[in-house]
């Protein structure tokens, strides 16, 4: 007879960025006493650095509590904090797995922005119970009518479900446990035969291994078990078990519902799959758990180190990580300016920023990324299609015959007095907007269709400043449109640099060309000789800009007498120059890479 857990509940919380996950999180663990008050922080499940300090989640964090309900009953509650920004949708997808409901978080000052609809309907398609919640009621300029009525024409949720809260004040939070209590069914699929575990997170430890985040939805773990992952049938001995109360904490056995931790003792990083299902070694099951959609990187850039001797400490570096992150890919490349590194796919632009920052404070590691790119798909003269995610594979222009880039499907949430800048900026872009949506008298949906290149860089940032912080934005990748591609390169004293090329739209080859002329003029230093800065499309250069030559006096000691004297010695020095411009080269210093990688341009 299989036993099922009708005291556990396991659920997320999903929202929007900055609606106040995380803090309804810290006041969950002091309600149910998981976590002592004098123990007590703010952003108490946001473990790094990076978290604290831009205070958004980045990474999935579980943790169990224990809550003792009104009628006197215990209950288990597994609980699953969520990153907000669209770049973690990933992390959100695992969350959802592991779970049977989802406390939806809208700030009521702010509404239903773009995010918070995405994150819905991610869970309302896995089937989980939705628990609206309107955080912040406390607030001066609170709406809680006006979000009541948004939930019911936007999502189709009921305003009588929504429960009023304020997370920072502790406001509603009786009322959320019990509504968990209620309206979260029991862990689904308990009553399997045999033992099925999801692994939705995992972290690498330097004594102990790779360490697995699971939800055990049938049978159980205990140590010294034989277990077996099903997508590889790789065979492992179950070395630990135990919860997380937030800390990691040794238990004697994971039964069916829970989420804990698992220690197999593997080191080999890539022996572990994100959302592989583990089951009994001597009675497998005979499938596995729903995993998720595989996912694919949309921006890709180099990662090279700065010192070439850190080459293999950056490899072993990024191993760890993508253990951590599955949206993290890379691969070997090299460049001819930068020396040994790695090309490295990214799920978007603040995907990328936090990888690279993470690689340099987790593991002392001094890094340069290169300009980032989306990949390309490249149909030449003879039929084929290649795809390209770097400047430096693209074909010559002769062997092309078409070039399509990705586009975005994009859901922007503005207040309707800046829906005119926005357009500009949207046309700006090389998009355009399919329809427009009215939210409330003060905010509307603009529908629009962008290439995935042009929103890289600062299009957020832009979207922001025009609309004061109360814009937001959520996208899909909608397939490929032919477009007229070129790749730009950048010639420093006649060779091409390829940390510098770009593929760009040819309407705006001159533009970029000369801002990054522009910029490496101010950057590279002064030689004996005149180097000539040059941005060409094929043979053709589109600009130019010259760094000066260094000029010894050499008509010092000329005094008095005739001219001729010291126009013989200019046109003399005027030829060792010409002679030194023909065998010189140009050592690009390290640190201007590095600088005009970080502008942007």
């Amino acid at each position: 007879m299989v036993e099922i857990p009708t005291k556990t509940r396991n659920f997320c919380i999903i929202a929007h960025i900055d609606h106040g996950k995380t803090t309804l999180s810290d006041r969950l663990l002091e309600s149910t006493e998981t976590i002592d008050r004098r123990n007590m922080k703010e952003q108490l499940l946001d473990s790094m650095d990076l978290e604290r300090e831009r205070g958004i989640t980045i990474k999935s964090h579980p943790v169990t509590l224990i809550y003792r309900a009104p009628d006197g009953e215990t209950y288990t509650l597994n609980l699953i904090d969520t990153p907000g920004h669209v770049d973690f949708a990933y992390e959100v997808s695992r969350s959802l797995a592991a779970c049977e409901g989802a406390l939806l978080l809208v700030d009521a000052a702010q509404g239903i922005e773009a995010q918070t609809v995405a994150n819905a309907h991610l869970a309302i398609a896995q089937k989980l119970t939705v628990i609206p919640v309107i955080n912040k009621i406390d607030l001066p300029n609170a709406n809680v009518e006006l979000v009541e009525r948004q939930l019911e024409e936007i999502l189709a949720i009921p305003r009588e479900e929504a429960v009023h809260a304020s997370a920072k004040n502790g406001i509603g939070v009786p009322e959320i446990l019990n509504a968990i209590l209620e309206r979260i069914p029991g862990p689904r699929w308990a009553d399997y035969p045999g033992m099925r575990v999801l692994i939705f997170d995992c972290i690498y430890d330097s004594y102990k291994g790779v360490i697995c985040f699971v939800r055990v939805f049938s049978g159980s773990l205990k140590r010294g078990s034989e277990v077996m992952m099903m997508s590889d049938r790789v065979r492992t001995e179950v070395k630990e078990v135990g919860l997380f109360s937030p800390a990691m904490k040794t238990a004697s056995e994971l039964k069916s519902g829970s989420v804990g931790y698992l220690v197999t003792g593997i080191k080999d990083l890539a022996e572990i799959k994100i959302g592989d299902t583990i089951t009994s070694w001597a009675d497998p099951a005979s499938e596995m758990l729903p995993g998720y959609q595989e996912v694919r990187p949309m921006v890709f850039a180099g990662i090279y180190p700065i010192d070439s001797s850190d080459y293999e400490k950056l490899k072993n570096s990024m191993a760890k990580l993508r253990l951590n992150d599955s949206a993290f890919l890379y691969q070997n490349e090299t460049s001819a300016a930068l020396g040994f590194g790695f090309r490295c796919g990214f799920l978007g632009l603040l995907h990328m920023e936090i990888v690279t920052e993470r690689i340099r404070r987790e593991y002392d590691l001094d890094i340069i990324s290169t300009y980032p790119s989306v990949v390309y798909k490249v149909r030449l003269n003879d039929g084929r299609e290649i795809e390209v995610d770097n400047p430096v594979q693209m074909p010559e222009p002769t062997e092309i015959e078409s070039t399509a880039e990705p586009v975005i499907r994009a859901t922007l949430h503005v207040p309707t007095d800046n829906v005119g800048d926005m357009l500009s900026l949207i046309s700006e872009k090389r998009g355009h907007c399919d329809h427009t949506e009215t939210l409330d008298e003060s905010r509307i949906i603009l529908h629009c269709k962008l290439p995935l290149n042009e929103i890289l860089v600062d299009f957020a940032d832009r979207l922001k400043s025009i609309t004061r912080g109360y814009g937001s934005m959520d996208y899909e990748l909608a397939g490929y449109e032919t477009s007229d591609l070129i790749k730009l390169d950048i010639l420093v004293n006649g060779e091409m640099i390829d940390a510098f090329s770009s593929i760009v739209h040819r309407n705006k080859a001159e533009y970029r060309g000369r801002a990054l002329c522009e910029k490496l003029r101010e950057i590279l230093p002064r030689q004996m000789f005149r180097i000539a800065i040059q941005a060409a499309v094929g043979g053709k250069v589109v600009a130019r800009e010259t760094v000066g030559s260094f000029r010894k006096d050499v008509t010092a000691k000329c005094y008095g007498g005739d001219i001729t004297r010291k126009r013989k010695l200019l046109e003399k020095q005027k030829e060792g120059k010409k002679r030194m411009k023909q065998f010189g080269k140009v050592s690009i210093p390290q640190d201007a890479f590095v600088n005009i990688l970080k502008t942007g341009n």
